[in-house]
């Protein structure tokens, strides 16, 4: 599968699985000049940036092994833009979405607060 068929699949996935467990999507692939965010959502009275990292097989590493520090740095700073130009003062947490697809399978996890 193509590495951008790969994503926007994950990213559709991550999506449906947030909002069946009661996350509201308030945005996807926010972008700025600083980088962008591929969904942003609103969960338990928080604002939360989610990074979507999909992976085809667990070769290359796992789709959590992505995410390295430098991408959660990149995530912040998109995330303080997006603050400061909405005026938004709210409690805010960085989440990542992975998602592993086998075929028509799909495992799905959510890792909370990540970077913290």
């Amino acid at each position: 599968m193509r590495r951008q068929a790969l994503g926007r699949r994950g990213e559709a996935a991550a999506r449906r699985f947030l909002e069946e467990r009661g996350y509201r999507i308030v945005q996807a692939n926010w972008r700025c000049t600083l980088g962008e965010v591929d969904l942003i959502a609103e969960e338990g009275g928080d604002l939360v940036f989610i990074e979507v990292k999909a992976r085809a097989s667990a070769g290359c590493g796992t789709p959590a092994e992505a995410v390295d520090r430098r991408k959660l740095e990149r995530l912040r700073r998109v995330t303080e833009a997006y603050l400061a130009g909405e005026g938004c003062d709210r409690a805010v947490r960085l989440d990542i979405v992975t998602v592993t697809v086998a075929g028509d399978k799909q495992d799905i996890e959510v890792i909370r607060g990540a970077g913290e």
